[in-house]
Order: C-alpha cells, then sequence, then structure tokens
C-alpha cells in the first residue's frame, strides 16, 4: 500500500509539474488572421477611394506557465487601428483613430497533430476624430459628422481548434459598458485561418481566412471579413504578410459605428 501512495504521489506531482517564462519570445494564441480587431503592425490601401488604413500596435505574453496539462500565458495588449486619406505630396491626414488597451489571458494544448484552446479578453476601446477629419478651407467638420464620445469595456472568449495548418474559431464578446448606447451587449462571431505550408518552400506559406461578426448596432447585418495573402515566414511564427482583404460590414472605426461600408485593400502586416 505504501508502494502504491507513493507511486500516486510522484504520478500526481508529475501531473502539475510545470515551467514559468517570463516575457517568452512568441505568442501563447497567435492572432486571428481574419479578424478585424487584432494586434497588427503595418498598413492596408484601399483600392478604391483615398483612404488607408494603418496598424501600430502590440500584443506581448508577459508570462507563460508550461504544465502536462497545456500551456498558460497571461499578457497585455496595447495597439491602434487609424483611418487615413492619401493626398497629394505624400501627406497622409488622419481622419479617426481607435484605441484598445486590456489584458488577456490565452491557453494552448498540442496532441499529435492538433491543438486546442481559447483566448480571453479583457479590454478598453476608445475612438476619436483628428484633425484630418476637419475641413479648415470651409471650417466644417467633414461628411457632417461631428466628433461624440465612444468608449466600450468589453470582455471576450476566443475558443479554437487547430488541426494541423486549418485553425477554426468560434467567439463571444459582452459589453459590459458602451457608449453611445446599442441594441444589444452580447456579439457573437466565428471564422478560420488556413495557411499551407511547404508549398513554395519553407519560408513561403499562401493562407486563406474569414470572419464572420454580428455586431451590437443592428443583429440582422452581420460584418464579413475575408483575407487572402502570402506569409514571408513561419506560418505561424514571425514574418511578413503580403495580403488581400475584402470587408463588408459596420466600420471598425468606433465614430463610424453606425456607418456600413464595403471596401477592398491590398495590405503589408509585420507578424510577431
Amino acid at each position: 500500500m505504501k508502494k502504491i501512495f507513493w507511486l500516486l504521489l510522484v504520478a500526481s506531482s508529475l501531473q502539475f509539474a510545470q515551467v514559468i517564462e517570463y516575457f517568452p519570445s512568441q505568442l501563447n494564441v497567435k492572432p486571428f488572421a481574419a479578424n478585424v480587431i487584432e494586434p497588427k503592425l503595418g498598413f492596408m490601401f484601399k483600392t478604391k477611394g483615398n483612404e488607408l488604413r494603418l496598424d501600430i500596435g502590440n500584443s506581448v505574453d508577459l508570462v507563460k506557465l508550461e504544465t502536462t496539462s497545456g500551456n498558460i500565458s497571461v499578457g497585455a495588449d496595447l495597439f491602434t487601428w487609424t483611418l487615413l486619406r492619401k493626398e497629394e505630396n505624400f501627406h497622409f491626414p488622419v481622419d479617426a483613430v481607435d484605441y484598445l488597451f486590456g489584458l488577456n489571458f490565452g491557453f494552448n494544448k498540442s496532441v499529435h497533430d492538433y491543438s486546442f484552446g481559447a483566448r480571453l479578453r479583457l479590454s478598453h476601446i476608445s475612438a476619436h476624430f483628428v484633425d484630418g477629419h476637419y475641413d479648415k478651407d470651409n471650417s466644417v467638420w467633414r461628411n457632417g459628422r461631428t466628433p461624440r464620445v465612444y468608449s466600450r469595456e468589453f470582455v471576450e472568449v476566443m475558443p479554437f481548434y487547430q488541426f494541423r495548418q486549418l485553425r477554426m474559431y468560434v467567439g463571444f464578446t459582452y459589453l459590459f459598458h458602451v457608449d453611445p448606447e446599442v441594441q444589444h451587449h452580447d456579439l457573437y462571431q466565428a471564422g478560420f485561418d488556413y495557411y499551407r505550408k511547404d508549398l513554395f518552400g519553407s519560408d513561403l506559406s499562401p493562407y486563406l481566412a474569414y470572419d464572420l461578426k454580428q455586431t451590437g448596432a443592428i443583429r440582422s447585418t452581420p460584418n464579413h471579413s475575408f483575407n487572402a495573402g502570402i506569409k514571408f515566414g513561419k506560418p505561424y511564427g514571425r514574418g511578413v504578410s503580403l495580403y488581400f482583404q475584402y470587408y463588408s460590414g459596420f466600420s471598425i472605426h468606433g465614430e463610424y459605428f453606425d456607418f456600413r461600408e464595403k471596401y477592398a485593400g491590398i495590405g503589408l502586416n509585420l507578424d510577431f
């Protein structure tokens, strides 16, 4: 009985054996390629009109706990996405900018050729018009849209399942504070990203990604985001992505949150 007891004790200790890594070099849960609110470092030019999107920011894992049950991480998010216009003489006046900061918690478990996990984010978003939205010649705000208060605090849960290079996910977001008020505080989404390995070499991976999201403004009009591109680097590691994006839905910029738009664009992103 004593031997059995000690064997069970050792087995239990091994089950909960763990390694703590501070500031790991790789994210435990990588950003979802077609989800429009993800940390990015790059830009996208719309194919029609004179607008472009600029992303500056990062998501960093502060600590990662490796256990036999999976990897658990705690991290921080701090990034912006900005709407600019193209003008002559290489001028890019800023129309609107959105800020996000918060904490994230990740879980990732790998088993043979598949893995599963989830990401939880607790975040704040605020949005603002900038001087590029003001028509100085006529002393008016462009399109008759004056600045308004926009902020939201939310919790987001994004479980995922990955088989080889195909990752599928569903998401649930609850807005526990939002200004201005919207019809629905519960948001739902689903999507996937797929990277094709070794088609053009180990460090060149074409990919497809799609995201469908119900917004809090009008539930019957979902947002669609489709991405197709090529990544120079490991599929879920660091590298550079050149991509095409098609988007249809409500604007991702808070000052335009009730404005629907459709556009296509060509973008470049530095993946971390």
